[in-house]
């Protein structure tokens, strides 16, 4: 009689894209999950990337891999607290002498103390610092609750993007424009991965400036796949393509507009293009039966919100601080305008509250296709 190992189980992948206070949203369909799964139960993904703002929900979610109950629930508390001041400068103050340091910069010697960004966020650099416990991801790894957890920066000094990446067994790779590089993560790496261009200011670690992983990402799923990811869920912040915001445009797109414009382009059409390239190698190795040494086959579930978050956020126009919808009318900001920029910048809670709440009921509506994609034992449900 032949014994045969049961088949090892896939290694799941989650990837968590950028977006800003629209990041807030990954955080309810992670709460969907969990609220299906043992309250004890460890994270049931080994392999954990993100970029931006997703790259700090990925790092929150490492430090809890012992726990993914545990882990949603103490980011979802940061989210559902928020206050736009506990991430940039948003006092009259604050804002004008960041703006002052920048139109002085020019007088300055050889750069130094330049600003180059239209907020400061030195409060998220505090912020991170003060509820991220670092120390918990390498505890995690040596266990064998998590496998490697990655964040996406892109490098200002060669156009590369890089992954910062913590695992125990996972190696450097290095492909076109963009590589894998093994590191211990700091809150450098986080701010460095959500410093979005011209908004917040880049990131100097070692001897190069980075800013926003989704600058240069020309493959987004490159990091997990790398990592040994067999299947992925990806949470991104795609706008609902069937939601026309404002309809026909009757006027020229003014400067706000096309930032936010921008700003969309930036977060999802490498993630779009890469997963088209994905599911061609897929039906290539199904067709071909030989071996392929370098590659495999690697499933995808991809949730993006049902609701248009620049339609929500100007609902919550009041909520921005007044400095900063001063600054905003100033580029050309306002309720009614066609700008997205608002829904990436609008870090107050009764906002970030509403995209939790969107989060969490599209995770529900999808919540058997992500218990099967994932082959997860769940618990019943109390009616």
């Amino acid at each position: 009689m032949i014994f045969r190992s049961p088949p090892k189980a896939p290694t799941c992948g989650l990837l968590l894209t950028g977006g800003g206070a629209r990041a807030a949203y990954q955080i309810g369909v992670l709460k969907a999950i969990a609220s299906r799964l043992p309250r004890n139960q460890k994270s049931p993904f080994k392999v954990i990337s993100g970029t931006s703002a997703g790259a700090i929900n990925a790092v929150s979610l490492a430090c809890y891999a012992s726990c993914f109950h545990l882990g949603v629930k103490k980011t979802e508390w940061v989210w559902k607290n928020f206050k736009t001041g506990q991430v940039y400068a948003s006092g009259w103050r604050g804002v004008f002498s960041h703006l002052a340091k920048n139109y002085l910069s020019k007088y300055s010697k050889k750069g130094v103390n330049r600003a180059t960004s239209l907020f400061d966020n030195r409060p998220l650099h505090e912020l991170l610092q003060e509820v991220v416990d670092y120390k918990r991801i390498d505890r995690n790894i040596l266990s064998g609750h998590l496998d490697a957890i990655s964040v996406s920066a892109s490098s200002y000094s060669d156009g590369d993007s890089i992954a910062f990446f913590q695992s125990q067994d996972a190696q450097s790779w290095q492909r076109a424009k963009r590589r894998g590089q093994r590191t211990v993560l700091t809150t450098r790496h986080l701010m460095a991965s959500a410093a979005i261009p011209l908004v917040f200011p880049s990131v100097k670690i070692d001897n190069q400036y980075f800013g926003d992983g989704s600058i240069h990402q020309l493959s987004p799923l490159s990091p997990p796949i790398h990592l040994g990811a067999d299947k992925i869920l990806i949470i991104g912040v795609e706008q609902p393509k069937t939601d026309k915001y404002y309809g026909e445009q009757e006027f020229h797109p003014n400067s706000a507009t096309i930032t936010g414009h921008l700003l969309e382009t930036v977060f999802t059409d490498s993630l779009n293009s890469d997963l088209e390239r994905l599911n061609r190698i897929n039906k290539t190795l199904e067709q071909n039966k030989a071996n392929h040494d370098e590659l495999r086959k690697v499933d995808t579930l991809v949730i993006n919100p049902s609701r248009n978050f620049s339609k929500i956020a100007a609902s919550y126009y009041d909520e921005i601080p007044s400095a900063i919808r001063f600054l905003l009318r100033f580029i050309g900001v306002n309720r009614t305008s066609e700008s997205t920029l608002a829904s990436y910048i609008l870090f107050e809670k009764p906002f970030t509250r509403k995209l939790i709440e969107i989060g969490y009921q599209d995770g529900l509506d999808r919540i058997d296709e992500i218990i099967d994609f994932l082959e997860l034992d769940t618990v019943e449900q109390k009616h």
